[in-house]
């Protein structure tokens, strides 16, 4: 182990536990944080050097005992990995606000609770926070009002974070991954859907899990050492192409 600590939230499946297989490959002791008890004990006993520890991101006091775990099992921290997210969807009007609140509670509430709890440790390592919004922060959609909006305020809070945080050396950027082959999309998505993000998306193809996790480590680690208060989409190019591709494609 190097010595460096990285705390990753929603960490029992999917994006969150790929970057903290890849965060431990690279010598991170790593905290693994999540609120599914079964699911975590399982992906953290697979995880070398990792602890998991139980936490609903979305309880202040939850997050305060959890910080307090972390801090005197590893003694530091170097880089916090804010992945922790619902995903509820539905239309306006079918919105409700116990939707919208559950949709925030998690979503923005539990990446505020969580870096404010880790600020002091992260001033004192100069360390690094990534959160992890979505390409529904960045494009609207159908369907996602509680979702994509919790997701575009994850990006405004990214920035407040860094300009605030910069001043102690802590770096803080925002990954927004596009469509990604996890088996909750793959369940869900139909062979339409599926075809039509290809048709959408340059590189005609979802994204792995894996590779978002390669962006979460780089910008944990020392060769983004200049680089915050950046917004990066990791999409194979669907939030730069606008409206038209598929329409151009079939023409070409």
């Amino acid at each position: 182990m190097s010595g460096r600590v990285a705390i990753v939230t929603g960490a029992a499946r999917g994006i969150g536990l790929a970057a903290a297989r890849r965060l431990a490959a690279q010598g991170h002791a790593v905290a693994m944080i999540d609120r599914d008890a079964s699911a975590l004990a399982e992906a953290a006993a697979g995880v070398e050097g990792a602890a998991g520890i139980v936490c609903d991101v979305s309880d202040p006091a939850a997050v305060a005992a959890m910080m307090a775990e972390v801090t005197d099992r590893f003694g530091r921290l170097d880089a916090l990995v804010n992945n922790a997210a619902v995903a509820e969807f539905a239309p306006l009007g079918q919105t409700d606000f116990e939707m919208w609140r559950r949709v925030m509670a998690t979503n923005l509430d539990g990446v505020y609770l969580v870096s404010q709890a880790a600020a002091p440790a992260l001033c004192a390592s100069r360390g690094a926070i990534v959160n992890i919004a979505s390409i529904s922060g960045l494009r609207a959609s159908t369907l996602r009002v509680a979702y994509g909006t919790s997701k575009g305020a994850v990006i405004q809070l990214t920035r407040q974070q860094a300009a605030e945080l910069g001043e102690a050396g802590v770096r803080v950027n925002c990954v927004c991954p596009g469509p990604v082959r996890t088996k909750l999309a793959m369940a869900v998505h139909t062979p339409e859907i599926i075809a039509a993000y290809h048709d959408a998306i340059p590189l005609n193809r979802y994204g792995s899990e894996d590779e978002i996790a390669a962006m979460i480590a780089f910008l944990c680690g020392p060769e983004a050492s200049y680089v915050t208060g950046q917004i990066i989409a990791v999409d194979g190019g669907f939030e730069a192409t606008g409206v038209g591709l598929p329409a151009l494609r079939g023409g070409a």
